[in-house]
Formats: C-alpha cells, structure tokens, sequence
C-alpha cells in the first residue's frame, strides 16, 4: 500500500487529484459541522451582500449563506454522484464479465445489446428514466447508474476476454464450478484494476450529469443546497450578484477536476509497465 501510495503521490496529476478530492470528501463528512450559518435561513435585509467577514461567499437571492449552503450541497452532490457511480460500474463490470465467460452467441447477443443503449447520448438517456420515474433525487440516481452501466460493461469485457483464457479459469470450470461463482469469484477479482480508474474518472461525470439533471428541474427540488440547483436558481439573479452563480460553479468544475486527475493518477500507478 506504501509503495502504491508512492506511485500515485509521483506524478502530478496523482498528488494534484488526491489532494482535491481527499478535500471534497473532509467537505462531504464535516460540511454540515464547518457551516458558519444556518444554510435554509431567510434574511430578506441581507440579500445580494459580497463577501465579507459574515458571508465568506456573500449571499444569495434571499439572503442565504452561499458558503453554507455549498458545504451542505457537498454531501447530497458528490454522495449522490458517487454512488450512482458505484452501483453503476458494479452492474456494467457483472454484465461485461458475464458476457466475456459465455462467449459465442450469448456474448453477442449482450454486447449488440450494449451498442444498442450506448448510441443514446448519457445525458439524454439519463433525462428519459428520469421523466419516466418523475423528478427526485432517487430517480436520478438511479437514471445516473443506468446510464454508466453500458460504457462499463464494453470496458470490463474487453479486460474481462483475456483473464477468460487463463489457466485459473479453466480449472474452475473443470472443477465444475458455477458460472456464477466463476464470474464472481475468479474473473471479476482480475479486472478490478481499470473498473477502479474507470470509477474514478466517471464519478466527475456523474457530477455533472446530476448537477446537470438538477439545472433542468429534473434532480433535487427546492430547497436543497445542491449546486446543481443553486445554479438553476442563480440564472435569474446573476445581474445583481455574479458570486450567486460563479461559486456553485466552481465547486462543481474542481470535483470534476478532482475526480479526473486522480483517475489519471490511478492508471499510471495501476499500470505494471511504469
């Protein structure tokens, strides 16, 4: 662990994105406990302020703490993000894997699938479960994993096709092992490396793609302090107060960001050629 912590902290992008989101997740745990101000309360008087002592951030259209509700939003945006990316990649690395063991007409039959659902673009994919589940923030977990779990799945077959032809396998299946257990046991341990990079990279994405569903009034609803969210509602106000807008912004650009370089951090440290 040592030594992989090195390989990591050696390249920039790996020290870079470990230092951000290892932020974003102290954000994530103690945000609620750090916020100076109650991030629901109303002060119609201190509307539009700029930062200041009081309001590091400023305030909002109502008078609202933008630095409050941003290390409250923290939780609901980049959690929210996270598992949908988890439970997603999990679906897609199990059908990749699946798929890559059986072989001949099966494996064909899921991945012509696969191609099928991967030509619809993620964001409108997304935005079609979610109007057909309706607007929540489940929902839109849910329409983010199901949006990921066909890009994981080509992924994880194309490693998942060449642990098939190892010796381990085949011992399994002579053992007369299940498919199930060879799936889960022996072949999906083996390409756990690129899912992980995969699942870092595709987290800034899911942040997005929520922050993205919550601009369309298709996420979180009002009054939740998701940045997704507090942009929407910064849209009409920007001209009296730009911090309304720029902050929730940028909050969102540096997970992303975050989540990117440490994925790219990942894969070099993962990769046994460097």
């Amino acid at each position: 662990m040592t030594e992989f912590l090195k390989r990591l902290l050696r390249t920039p992008q790996g020290a870079i994105g470990l230092v951000l989101v290892l932020l974003v997740l102290i954000v994530v745990i103690f945000g609620p406990s750090l916020a100076p101000h109650d991030p629901e309360s109303l002060k119609p008087l201190a509307r539009y302020k700029g930062m200041s002592a009081a309001y590091w951030l400023g305030t909002d259209q109502y008078g609202r703490d933008i630095f409050s509700r941003l290390l409250i939003g923290a939780r609901a945006t980049v959690t929210m993000a996270v598992l949908a990316t988890v439970v997603g990649t999990l679906a897609g690395a199990v059908i990749g894997t699946t798929s890559a063991f059986l072989g001949g007409r099966a494996d064909e039959v899921i991945m012509r699938t696969i191609d099928a659902v991967m030509s619809i673009p993620s964001l409108l994919f997304a935005l079609l479960i979610v109007n057909l589940l309706g607007s929540s923030t489940a929902n839109a977990l849910v329409a983010v994993a199901i949006a990921f779990a066909p890009g994981m799945a080509r992924i994880t077959r194309s490693v998942a096709l060449s642990v098939r032809k190892q010796d381990y396998v085949s011992a399994a299946i002579a053992r007369g092992e299940s498919a199930s257990y060879i799936v889960m046991r022996e072949m999906l341990p083996n390409v756990i490396a690129p899912i992980i990079v995969e699942m870092t990279i595709r987290v800034s994405f899911a942040v997005m793609l929520f922050a993205t569903l919550s601009f369309l009034g298709l996420g979180a609803q009002p009054p939740a302090a998701e940045w997704g969210l507090m942009v929407s509602e910064a849209r009409r106000y920007m001209h009296l107060s730009a911090g309304i807008l720029v902050w929730p912004s940028i909050a969102i650009a540096l997970v992303a960001i975050g989540f990117n370089l440490l994925g790219d951090g990942l894969r070099d440290a993962l990769n046994p050629r460097t």
